[in-house]
């Protein structure tokens, strides 16, 4: 069997460098080395993948001009959200700048409930205090605010008091949307703002007087049940519904903690289901994948404010090829009565009469020019070429309006 063997090798011919080396051996017939050509193929093959790899990040980095922001700056956890907590009080201590009880019967009632529940009848007694205010408090409850933990709240006057400086909110249950007391407020007001009145009626007021805020000013006395680290899915809500970054958003996610993971359900919600190295461990994972960093996008939009004249518009609206001219068409009607008296010789019955003299002139805005804009115009293109028409926001709003009817104006228009 061996002789078989050795004469089999004996008629396979020797095999041929893989690639051109230089490197010969001192052999006769001056053959590659093997082990010299098997290193260096792997040294080809290494660096290959190393450029291979390079590329590939130079393709799939993102862009220096990208806006990019942290998935806890623009997602909200579901769940994790804060509860509008309401409720009624009575302001006390103000220096006559309370409501007026004759013209506020919520403010007479309270007061007397108040008084009855600390053992004063006053029933049918007439009351003229001007140092007591009926009051709205807000608070919001965080979804993880502890018993005994304390949160702020603002004050709102509801009758006709001039000013809160100076109050102490009285106690004030702070009801949920299910009628549940979840804390309860008192303390001192604070306000922005200051009112005062002379005896001639005269009064200056700076902000406003009538609202004010205190800090730490309310005992949470429930907590909101959330078992967050028993949760099996996990929905991260977008504050700004894009189906882009939307797919940057559970890209990002899969190559962190693994594929498959987080998937996009609609432009404002993607679903990231628990890893097994996560479970009962929901803080953990939140902790781990809020500080990434991804690609944000938005719609071309332009938001126009009628009232203020205010125009915001996006980085993204884009302007097809359009001419664009504003004419300042003006009227303007002077009456310039003149009087005529009769002369020093004038017949009898001559009198002073009033002669009207009217003055129209009319301006066309002729200095204006014709604002081209190429195609594909960028925002800082777009508002260069209004501005150098000199007009101001209330004709750019209509100028806007007439670009986008004519089909122009890659962007939508939204007016408040």
């Amino acid at each position: 069997m061996r002789p078989i063997l050795e004469e089999m090798k004996a008629r396979i011919p020797a095999p041929r460098p893989i690639v051109a080396l230089p490197a010969r051996t001192t052999r006769p017939g001056g053959r590659y080395d093997p082990n010299v050509v098997l290193a260096r193929c792997y040294l080809i093959t290494a660096l290959f993948h190393l450029l291979a790899g390079l590329a590939l990040l130079t393709i799939t980095a993102p862009d220096a001009n990208a806006s990019t922001a942290r998935i806890k700056d623009i997602a909200a956890v579901e769940g994790v959200r804060d509860n509008i907590l309401l409720g009624y009080g009575l302001v006390v201590g103000l220096n006559g700048t309370g409501d007026r009880l004759q013209n506020n019967a919520f403010t007479q009632q309270s007061l007397i409930a108040f008084l009855e529940r600390q053992g004063v009848n006053i029933r049918g007694q007439n009351l003229n205090t001007r140092n007591v205010a009926a009051v709205t408090v807000t608070a919001n409850l965080h979804g993880f605010a502890r018993t005994g933990g304390k949160i702020d709240v603002e004050v709102s006057a509801l009758g006709d008091a001039r000013s809160l400086l100076g109050g102490t909110l009285l106690a004030t249950p702070l009801y949920g949307a299910d009628g549940e007391v979840y804390a309860v407020a008192q303390g001192s007001i604070a306000i922005d703002g200051f009112q005062a009145q002379g005896q001639s009626g005269s009064s200056i007021t700076k902000g406003v007087p009538t609202g004010g805020f205190i800090s730490n000013g309310a005992i949470v006395e429930r907590e909101i049940d959330f078992a967050m680290n028993d949760m099996q899915t996990v929905k991260l809500a977008l504050r700004n519904p894009d189906f882009s970054t939307a797919t940057d958003v559970a890209n990002v996610i899969n190559a962190r903690i693994g594929p498959g993971f987080a998937r996009v359900a609609d432009p404002g919600t993607v679903d990231l289901r628990v890893p097994p190295s996560y479970e009962q461990d929901v803080s953990t994972l939140l902790a781990d994948i809020e500080q990434l960093e991804v690609l944000t996008d938005q719609a071309a939009r332009i938001v126009i404010d009628e009232a203020s004249g205010t125009i915001v518009m996006g980085e993204n609206v884009r302007i097809s090829t359009v001419a664009v001219a504003q004419g300042n068409l003006v009227v303007r009607v002077d009456e310039q009565p003149q009087v005529s008296q009769p002369g020093p010789f004038a017949p009898g019955g001559a009198q002073t009469v009033v002669v009207p003299r009217t003055n129209v002139a009319v301006d066309e805005g002729s200095g204006n020019k014709l604002a081209m804009l190429e195609n594909g115009a960028t925002l800082k293109d777009l508002v260069n070429g209004l501005n150098s028409l000199g007009i101001g926001p209330r004709d750019m709003i209509t100028i806007l309006q007439t670009i986008k009817a004519a089909g122009a104006l890659q962007a939508d228009i939204e007016s408040r």
